[in-house]
């Protein structure tokens, strides 16, 4: 029997594949990955034929509750293990098809490009650019509309079965940890696999598009909801605010009021005295800094470093760690564990102005001779014979931690 959708089975397979690459928690069946493994190809095959057939239903997607780093909690929807492939086969036939559209600017959650290089771009242009609008959209996978974004797939995509299944993504409704059932008639969920393209799709049109159009003298650089624009006059950054508000409302969406402000991008060779001079962009806070070129002088630059308020999220991770209560553990053990995460910050954190990750640093070391004063009785309420002792430690293991590898083992004494 013909289906009327020709899907490929090696698309369900391949899909499957990265969908285990990527892991994940159980969706409302409470499937896992390993669970799903178990009838593996039974499960397969059963998703091709229905997404082949054009039965296939997504079933709701599991409302799980995250904190926010500024307060309340944002509800990511976790998607079935099952659906997670189905989203996965539609995703890897559209992003090839819409990836040569996005501008050059826009670079969440697209291959090929990262955070870094968004971060990368904005220093630049700050030190091109005196002024900054920054601005944050609320809400943004919640309010996207429906109707506009199908319009905008339709523009791009003409394969049924894809706009077919996009619709019922968008339509999948919501259950809550209690139980009940949420109908959607906007957004998309924060959490699905094919959530940010179409995010990206959206805002292509809602912002990108439209900046480059309507605004041609300024310059954007936007990662998912999170972006900024780059304005040579306060009077131009006025603008910009005022008619990039007036778009988002126009499309469904609104500037969050708290993340949005006026930025002033003060350096030596800008000196003006302006009540704004720090904005944040992923996790790093642009401002004037002190910096010394290649004969030895200081100056102030306006540069990135990593933020306060994700320097205080990694000092409440390491405390969480209670790594000074591990005392049936030896150093190498302490390593492989937090290593790991340890690397991570490192990675993503140290990348521009990395000296700004000395408390981080400092803050584990802390934690490791305490780790020492309650392992060794001799060390015991001995702070400075604990921190010595840990600093004879780094010398003869200066691999062991990622930090300090790097230059930020403690003293020895």
């Amino acid at each position: 029997m013909t289906k009327p959708y020709d899907i490929p089975r090696s698309w369900v397979w391949e899909a499957y594949q990265c969908v285990k690459a990527n892991g994940g928690s159980a969706g409302i069946d409470r499937e896992t990955i390993e669970i799903f493994e178990q009838r593996l190809g039974d499960n397969l095959y059963k998703l091709w034929n229905r997404l082949c057939s054009g039965s296939y239903f997504p079933p709701p997607v599991k409302g799980v509750p995250i904190p926010k780093k500024s307060g309340g909690v944002r509800l990511l929807g976790v998607p079935t293990v099952a659906d997670r492939v189905a989203q996965t086969v539609v995703k890897r036939v559209l992003e090839p098809k819409l990836e040569p559209v996005f501008h050059r600017d826009s670079y969440g959650y697209r291959p090929g490009r990262s955070a870094h290089d968004a971060i990368a771009m904005v220093r630049r242009r700050s030190w091109e650019y005196d002024w900054v609008v920054e601005f944050d959209i609320k809400g943004l996978f919640d309010n996207i509309d429906h109707e506009l974004l199908l319009r905008a797939v339709r523009k791009h995509c003409q394969i049924p079965w894809v706009l077919l299944y996009v619709e019922r993504w968008l339509k999948a409704p919501l259950e809550t940890t209690d139980g009940q059932r949420v109908e959607r008639t906007k957004g998309t969920p924060q959490g699905g696999v094919v959530s940010p393209l179409l995010a990206n799709l959206f805002l292509h049109y809602a912002f990108d598009r439209w900046v480059t159009e309507h605004l041609r003298s300024v310059r954007f650089c936007r990662y998912a909801d999170d972006g900024v624009v780059h304005c040579k006059s306060l009077a131009q950054a006025q603008l910009a605010l005022r008619r990039i508000g007036e778009r988002f409302r126009q499309c469904g969406l609104e500037l969050h009021p708290e993340k949005t402000r006026i930025v002033y991008c003060k350096d030596v060779n800008r000196p003006g005295d302006y009540p704004t001079t720090a904005f944040t962009f992923l996790g790093y806070t642009f401002r004037p800094r002190k910096a010394v070129d290649k004969y030895g002088r200081v100056y102030v630059n306006f540069a990135p470093a990593v933020s306060r308020n994700a320097l205080k999220a990694m000092r409440q991770t390491i405390r969480g760690w209670h790594l000074q209560l591990k005392c049936d553990k030896e150093l190498g053990d302490l390593a492989h564990m937090f290593n790991p995460v340890l690397r991570g910050w490192m990675r993503y954190y140290g990348r521009f102005y990395g000296s700004a990750m000395a408390s981080v640093w400092k803050h584990m070391n802390a934690y490791l001779a305490r780790w020492l004063m309650r392992k060794y009785k001799h060390l015991a309420r001995h702070k400075t014979r604990a921190r010595r002792a840990l600093g004879r430690l780094a010398a003869s293991m200066p691999q062991a931690f990622v930090h300090w590898e790097a230059g930020y083992a403690p003293m020895a004494g």
